[in-house]
């Protein structure tokens, strides 16, 4: 049996995680017919089929499942001596990868980091607005603002303060519908809420209004689209305090209404935090970010 080169066990892999040739090709940012080589090159090395192929896609065999777990361990360990290589850099040169949710990658991070370019000109910035979690360990991200506390025990994580998180409209939805006098009359305006994601439903009745889906008139399950909804004037939102005070136009509705508030944490993985160039943009945007909290009225 040869050796198989380690991007053919990369590739199956992915396979294997995603479940499919087109999956995996997204994933490790490769063609679909060069995932789909590599997978026959490996199967030709091993002298034995990983995969059934079927008409819904491949399916991994047994054997394919039982060499997946090596597989994945080899490549968290490949990862963890990136990371210490990584760690162990002590220039201020290079990019750093960042990751958030949608809603701050788009409204409050881009002034932020245009005061990270002015201070570290020689560090690209890679920015991934996302509202699912990303993987430290995997270097999906170096540093990860999140709106939770992060657990696992490899990562650094700082609390950088609260978002609260205030009910909102357009004035020129105010001027057309009027402005409501408390949430007690919520559900005789047009609201702005998820379509499928029962969150707001679910933290409304929690603070005593039974709010149900056909309240929402407005429904999409994109953050940002939901924002844009409401500065357009389509009805009321519920939307971060600091995007509200800092958009012309928004009014606060309930000053009294108070949601749970958003917890603020900037984590990055522990062996990342002794690179100097990390570091360095932790803590600037550290600093950025936690002036912006504190400058949010109460």
């Amino acid at each position: 049996m040869s050796d198989p080169d380690w991007s053919l066990w990369r590739s199956f892999g992915a396979v294997v995680e995603h479940g499919s040739l087109s999956a995996a090709a997204r994933a490790l940012g490769l063609s679909q017919p060069t995932l789909g080589r590599h997978v026959e090159a490996l199967e030709q090395a091993l002298s034995m089929a990983l995969f059934d192929r079927t008409l819904s896609g491949l399916k991994a065999t047994d054997t394919a499942l039982r060499l997946y777990e090596p597989v994945l361990v080899a490549q968290q360990a490949l990862a963890e001596a990136s990371l210490l290589a990584e760690g162990a850099s002590a220039a201020l040169t290079g990019s750093v990868r960042i990751t958030s949710s949608t809603v701050m990658c788009h409204y409050v991070l881009p002034p932020l980091l245009y005061e990270l370019r002015e201070a570290f000109p020689q560090v690209a910035i890679e920015l991934v607005p996302s509202d699912s979690v990303e993987n430290l360990l995997l270097r999906e991200a170096d540093i990860a603002v999140r709106m939770f506390r992060p657990t696992q025990l490899e990562l650094i994580v700082r609390k950088l303060g609260e978002s609260p998180i205030v009910a909102c409209a357009h004035q020129r939805y105010v001027e057309r519908r009027g402005r409501p006098e408390g949430p007690e009359q919520l559900r005789e305006h047009d609201l702005i809420g998820f379509d499928r994601s029962d969150l707001l439903i679910v933290a409304a009745r929690r603070m005593g209004f039974d709010l149900s889906r056909s309240d929402f008139v407005v429904r999409t399950d994109s953050q940002t689209n939901a924002w844009e909804l409401t500065k357009a004037g389509l009805g009321i939102g519920f939307a971060q305090q600091m995007l509200v005070e800092s958009t012309p136009g928004m009014v606060r509705l309930f000053e009294g209404f108070n949601p749970p508030p958003l917890e603020v944490w900037l984590t990055t993985h522990r062996e990342l935090f002794t690179s100097r160039r990390i570091r360095a943009i932790y803590d600037r945007l550290g600093g950025g970010l936690s002036r912006r909290l504190a400058r949010t009225r109460a």
